[in-house]
This record gives structure tokens, C-alpha cells and sequence, in this order.
């Protein structure tokens, strides 16, 4: 088995390694750390070469490959050294995984956006054809040999007249001395070529999760150090008026009470503030904190109530606003009269409530400070932690450990500067860890939307003018104060790159301020667009008495690349230009079609109670249809017998991860469209753990989930996002088809089916 480096030789967790094997351990510190040894060093740092901020190799042969991005169960800390590895034809057994700290010199480390494989697929390739470049020129030069004749091979470089080959480690040295290879100079591997990309295989860690020996942020350790629970205000903006701690100091194990300044916008990644008990264990520090008594400031916020903040949504978007795209002149088309379709449709706030709430250790010193955390973007806590203290963010160290879950919450580091303003103030090491209910609580929101379609068709059921409106309090809220209105990343994530061929579309966005923190969660805005839009395509196809998928494909027109910025849209893309990622119809059309026949879709009619329901989004740059079956019995209790997935993700690098996270994608849509809401009063959260904020469990989720891959040979995209989208539509439409009862507000618990 591949030795995983998660830590450096100065951190607190331990690696026992025999026969190949890794045992993982949270112990303390060790002692070269508390004699103030040099921080951050990595094994890989000390590689007798290092071709590459991502590789070294050790005259042993060993190759030490960093992992730069965090491990929250998508397997990314294994598919990017693949990469590299399959460029650098090494043997996989003996290639070792170091965790990388936070620092710029790795690129972008956000595991946020699906966009690990799609933004650092190059660089991998980069970094491995460039070593095995030098190591054949390295080859060539000790043997007097041309370059051409000398071919790396499974960790080896052999000489293709002779068969004399020299290891990996044995040219180290040598290949050290050789000049990097120019771009232009590189050769790449060809598809039929690869050893690794494409094929299955396990996480390097799969062993060591399974038996319960991966370390997590709650299993992070250092010498003295103490715990931290915090009471915060329960309503966006509340100030601490005052409070007593009396009661809360008698509690056994409780040290002390901080308080924790409030936080002054805009909101960012900062510490909420509060009244902070610290404390020997976790359990003494939360039962301090339930002996507090605080007052707060009002705020105003207090006058959130989700009810009437949903009435005000729907009112604005039944005016006109700001237009975000607009093709023709729907105005026009639908002063024709005919026949005119219109629906408004809802999701209300959700919270991420991944397994592991935030967790996080810090140990400040001498104006430095080194971090355990879960987090999923160490330089976002180099950025937050350096501000909150006033440092420079080079004195500050973020070591990555596994995540318990993150969906986006975890990289929002507020949890981490918590810990280091602790530290900071009591002398010691503070671990910070977020009960569930304060995660439910004070969760950076995914948006509440509200949305109003209007379409005209024809004597066919086909869209010839097709609005749509929408309002939502902007994650750009987060960052500046004043933002109100979706951002152009919000409304490129289907809302203005709707691929319908209509002669008459224009889309529009309204304002919304917000009452919470608002954040991005798997897969963002593209959950309440593609609700929206695709249930409305759904109900046209209906109205027309056509069948689903027929009409589906009908509406998207024939095969073609669309041209936004022909139709003066600002698209942003996901950040990849269009001319490499275009918006391709085709894609999509067949990714619903594989859907359809890998379902059964022609053969499965609907029935009392049973049907299926059909949808297809893209985003993340990634193509996808899901078809989910739904039956639903005499008391209008839903159960979902099988999901089918089409997925064309461009090149995959390992099918059976693309697999596991469109299965995961099943679950947490059905949980969204099944149950998800939070909802506020007074503007304080009224849900706080699983009783009230539940996820689907085994026999609410769907029973089978089948992932059809496309093969491709296009660039990679995302895979851990794009799941998500199609199925709270899809999921409604089925239900429509077996009930008869459109949901156009989630979660559809709210609503009785029989």
C-alpha cells in the first residue's frame, strides 16, 4: 500500500509505518517542534530532487507526489498524483502522498467549485512529463546515448538498443543537474498510453478510513491545549450587551470565559464573536456555555421572518428587473395572444450540516501561529487568521487534515479564526469544535430563491417567448455590504446560459438583501435555477400532452455551440473561456438520451402512483441528465426505487471516484428536494439539528443509483457538483407524472400528495 504523508516530521500526528502498511495516530507534538525547530519543512522540501513544487524523488527511487488540495471524501488527494504519476510513468506502489500546508506556491488550494481536475489537469501532466524528460536526458547523458533511444518505462528509464535500464533513483542525482526542459519540448502522453487515467482504482487512504484510523479536525491534538465553546449572538449583527459567567465557572474543567470582539462588516470569513468558554474537554466548555446568560444588542435582522421574506421575493419578481440576458423580443411574442404558461416556483435557505461540524486548532506564539483544521482552503486561513491577528500571513502555518464533509462550508474559515483569537488570548493551544447545533445555526446559507417563469407557445407546445425572473439574497453579500443582486457568477450558473432554442428569451434578476450569511454549497446557484427551469420545461411539455423526454429534446433544438457573447451576454463560464469549454447542445442531448434508454424510460409508462421524471443541466462545465423513478403509496409516502445518471465530464481520470460523487449527488438532491429548509423568525434560526434539519436517510434515499459515463476525449471537467442540480426537477416532474400534483415549492414534504 502507498505510504500517505498527511503530516510533516514537526506536526503532532503520528505515522507508523510496517510492511508497507500506515497506522495513524493524533498524539502530541513532538519535541523538536517545542524546541522551536523550523516550521513547515516537508519531506518533500528535503527530496534529493525536486523537479517540481508537486514532485520529488529520493535516490531510493521513492517519488513523493503533493497533494495540494484537501481530502473531504471525493478522492482528490488521489486522482491529482495520479496524474502526475501516469505523465511520469512511475510505479504507483512506490509513490508516496504529502499533504501540502497552505502556500501560494501550489496555485489555488479553494477544493471549492469542482474545479480541481479541470484547473491543475495540465499542471500535473506538466510536472510529470518534464521529470521524465530530465530523466531520460539524464539516462542518455551517463550512457552517451541519444535521447531518443532512452524511454522511461514503470519507474525506470531503458535504452532501447542495448536494454540497459537505470532507476528512477539511481538518475535522481544526476537528473538534478540537467536544464528544465522548455513547454514546446515536452512530450505527452497519448490516451492509449496511459496507465492509470481512466482506469478504477482505490483512494490511498480507502484502508485506513475504513478501519477508523483517518485523522480528522476533531481528532487534532497539541500539547496543553484547551477547549473552546462560544455563544453567539443568535441573530445576524447582534452585539454582546452583556452577559454573566458566575454559574458557567463553577462547572468542573471550565478554566475561564473570553469574549470575542463582535464582528464589523463586511461579514467575509470572520469570527462571529461572542462569550467563549474555555475549558479541559469539549463536554465541560459546552456545559459552561449552557450556564451563561448573555444579552445581546438588537439587530437589524431581528426583523427577518422567512415567511414575509418570501412574500417579498415573490412580489419582486413579478415586476420587471434587471435584464440578464434577452434574445428577440418576448414583450412582443406574448402580446400575440395564445396560449401563455406561467409559474413561480421557491426554495428557501439550506444549511451545508456536513457529518463533521468545523473543527480547528491553533497555537499562537511569538506573534506566529500554526493550525490543524479541516478546512478546505489553508490560504483562505492564512488570508482570515493573518487579518484577525494583525500578522503577516507568512507567520501563519495551515496544516490540512481529512474533512468530515465540507459541500463549501468548510472553506469559510471563521471556525479557524476563532481558534487563533483564542489562543491568542489565553496563552495556549485552543481547539475550536462546532457543535451541530451551532453549525445548523450559523452557517453561511444557501440563498432562498424565488422565480417566475412565463412562456407563449405554439400549436406544438414549443416555446416561441420565454421569460424568466429571479431574486435571491447574492453570496456577493458576503464580501460587500451593499451587494443585492446576483452576481455574474450566480447568473451564469443556469439562469443566463439557458440552452432552449427560443426565438424570444429574456432573463432578469431583482434584489434581495440579506438577514444571514450567505454562501455557495454543492453545486450554488445552479440548485434553484434548474429547479426552476427544469420543472417549468417539464409542465410545457405537459400542457402539449407530449412525452417528456421527446419534448425536452424538441426544446433544445438541434446540436450546436452557443455564442453568448453574440447575444451580448456577460458570461463568465465557470471561469474557463468559452472557446474552450463551449456551451455544446449536442452534449447535452446525448447525455438525456443515454439517460432515457439506460432507464428504461420508453418501457416504464406511468402508473397510480409510480413514474419517472426526467432532467438535464449543465454546469461545472460537466453534461448531465438524470431520469429518477419515483412510487408513491396511499398515504403519500415517497420512495425513490432507482436514479439513472448520464454524466459526460469530459476525459475521466478515475470512473469509479466520478461514480461515488454522483451516487453522493443522489442523496443529498433527494435530501434538498425531499426535506431541505431553513427558516428563520426574529431573525433567529429555528432549526438546530438533525430532528429539524434532517438528510435523507437509507430508506428515504434512492435505493439504486446507476452512473452512465460518456467517453470523451474532451477536456476534463467537474464531477463533484454537477450531480446535484438535475435532481430535486427531476424528482418533481415524476411526482407530477405520478400524482398529478405540480410542487413548485420545496422541500415537498411541505405538501400533501394524496
Amino acid at each position: 500500500m502507498n505510504r500517505i504523508e498527511l503530516v510533516t516530521r514537526r506536526n503532532f500526528l503520528g505515522n507508523l509505518f510496517s510492511a508497507g502498511a500506515l497506522v495513524l495516530s493524533a498524539r502530541l507534538l513532538p519535541e523538536e517542534l517545542l524546541a522551536g525547530a523550523p516550521l513547515a519543512e516537508m519531506d518533500v522540501d528535503k527530496a534529493a530532487w525536486r523537479p517540481s513544487v508537486y514532485l520529488g524523488i529520493e535516490t531510493d527511487g521513492s517519488v513523493i507526489i503533493v497533494a495540494h488540495r484537501s481530502e473531504m471524501g471525493t478522492g482528490i488527494r488521489s486522482v491529482l498524483p495520479v496524474i502526475l504519476a501516469d505523465e511520469l510513468d512511475a510505479d504507483w506502489k512506490r509513490v508516496k502522498i504529502e499533504q501540502a500546508i497552505g502556500d501560494a506556491k501550489y496555485g489555488s488550494q479553494n477544493t471549492d467549485g469542482s474545479c480541481s481536475i479541470r484547473d491543475f489537469y495540465d499542471a500535473m501532466r506538466e510536472a510529470g512529463a518534464t521529470a521524465r524528460l530530465m530523466l531520460e536526458r539524464a539516462a542518455a547523458a551517463k550512457w552517451g546515448a541519444p535521447v531518443a533511444e532512452c524511454q522511461a518505462r514503470n519507474h525506470q528509464v531503458v535504452h532501447a538498443g542495448s536494454g540497459r535500464a537505470l532507476g528512477y533513483g539511481e538518475l535522481a542525482t544526476l537528473a538534478a543537474q540537467q536544464s528544465a526542459p522548455k513547454k514546446e519540448e515536452l512530450k505527452f502522453k497519448s490516451p492509449a498510453e496511459f496507465r492509470y487515467i481512466g482506469k478504477d482504482a482505490p483512494t490511498i487512504d480507502r484502508d485506513d478510513l475504513c478501519s477508523g484510523r483517518g485523522t480528522f479536525g476533531f481528532d487534532a491534538q497539541m500539547p496543553g491545549m484547551v477547549y473552546a465553546s462560544i455563544e453567539r449572538s443568535p441573530v445576524l449583527g447582534g452585539k454582546l450587551k452583556k452577559y454573566d459567567d458566575q454559574e458557567a465557572r463553577k462547572v468542573r474543567g471550565v478554566r475561564q470565559v473570553v469574549t470575542l470582539e463582535d464582528f464589523k462588516p463586511p461579514i467575509l470569513f470572520k469570527a462571529l464573536g461572542g462569550v467563549a468558554v474555555i475549558a479541559d474537554n469539549t463536554w465541560a466548555a459546552m456545559k459552561g456555555r449552557e450556564k451563561l446568560k448573555v444579552e445581546w444588542e438588537t439587530s437589524e435582522n431581528a426583523s427577518f421572518e422567512s415567511e414575509a421574506y418570501k412574500k417579498s421575493l415573490q412580489e419582486t419578481v413579478r415586476k420587471p428587473q434587471q435584464v440578464v440576458r434577452n434574445v428577440g423580443d418576448v414583450d412582443a411574442e406574448f402580446a400575440k395572444g395564445g396560449k401563455i404558461h406561467e409559474a413561480e416556483y421557491y426554495v428557501p435557505l439550506l444549511s451545508h450540516a456536513p457529518m463533521e461540524p468545523p473543527a480547528a486548532v491553533a497555537d499562537f506564539k511569538d506573534g506566529k501561529v500554526v493550525i490543524w483544521a479541516a478546512t478546505q482552503n489553508p490560504q483562505a486561513v492564512q488570508d482570515t487568521v493573518a487579518s484577525a491577528l494583525g500578522i503577516d500571513k507568512k507567520n501563519v502555518e495551515c496544516h490540512v487534515t481529512l474533512l468530515g464533509g465540507g459541500f463549501g462550508r468548510k472553506s469559510k474559515p471563521d471556525y479557524v479564526a476563532e481558534a487563533a483569537l483564542l489562543s491568542k488570548a489565553v496563552g495556549k493551544p485552543v481547539k475550536v469544535a462546532w457543535s451541530r447545533e451551532d453549525d445548523i445555526r450559523f452557517d453561511y446559507y444557501h440563498a432562498v430563491a424565488a422565480m417566475y417563469l412565463k412562456a407563449a407557445t405554439d400549436a406544438n407546445g414549443r416555446p416561441t417567448a420565454w421569460l424568466q425572473r429571479g431574486a435571491f439574497p447574492t453570496i456577493g453579500s458576503t464580501f460587500n455590504p451593499a451587494a443585492t443582486t446576483g452576481q455574474g457568477f450566480e447568473m451564469a450558473m443556469g439562469w443566463n446560459d439557458l440552452p432552449f432554442d427560443i426565438p424570444n428569451h429574456r432573463a432578469e434578476n431583482g434584489p434581495a438583501k440579506n438577514h444571514v450569511r450567505i454562501g455557495w454549497l454543492r453545486s450554488v446557484a445552479n440548485i434553484y435555477h434548474a429547479f426552476a427551469t427544469h420543472s417549468f420545461v417539464d409542465e410545457l411539455g405537459q400542457a402539449a400532452k407530449r412525452d417528456a423526454v421527446e419534448y425536452l429534446l424538441d426544446a433544445l433544438g438541434q446540436p450546436r455551440k452557443l455564442d453568448l457573447k453574440a447575444q451580448g451576454v456577460n458570461y463568465s463560464n465557470y471561469g474557463k473561456p468559452i472557446e474552450q469549454f463551449p456551451i455544446d447542445v449536442g452534449r447535452l442531448r446525448n447525455v438525456i438520451e443515454l439517460a432515457a434508454e439506460r432507464s428504461g424510460w420508453a418501457k416504464k409508462k406511468p402508473g397510480k402512483g409510480r413514474a419517472l421524471g426526467i432532467a438535464a443541466h449543465r454546469s461545472f462545465l460537466t453534461y448531465v441528465a438524470a431520469v429518477v423513478e419515483v412510487e408513491v403509496d396511499d398515504r403519500g409516502r415517497i420512495r425513490i426505487p432507482r436514479v439513472d445518471f448520464a454524466v459526460d465530464a469530459g476525459r475521466v481520470i478515475n470512473p469509479d471516484r466520478v461514480k461515488s460523487q454522483f451516487e453522493g449527488a443522489a442523496v443529498f438532491g433527494a435530501s434538498i428536494a425531499l426535506m431541505g429548509e431553513i427558516t428563520a423568525s426574529g431573525g433567529q434560526i429555528q432549526q438546530s439539528n438533525f430532528h429539524d434539519y434532517p438528510v435523507a436517510r437509507i430508506n428515504e434515499s434512492p435505493y439504486e443509483t446507476h452512473v452512465h459515463i460518456v467517453p470523451s476525449q474532451e477536456l476534463p471537467a467537474g464531477v463533484g457538483e454537477p450531480g446535484v442540480p438535475p435532481i430535486p426537477p427531476a424528482l418533481c416532474n415524476a411526482l407530477a407524472a405520478a400524482t398529478g400534483k405540480r410542487i413548485r415549492e420545496l422541500p415537498i414534504r411541505k405538501h400533501k400528495l394524496v
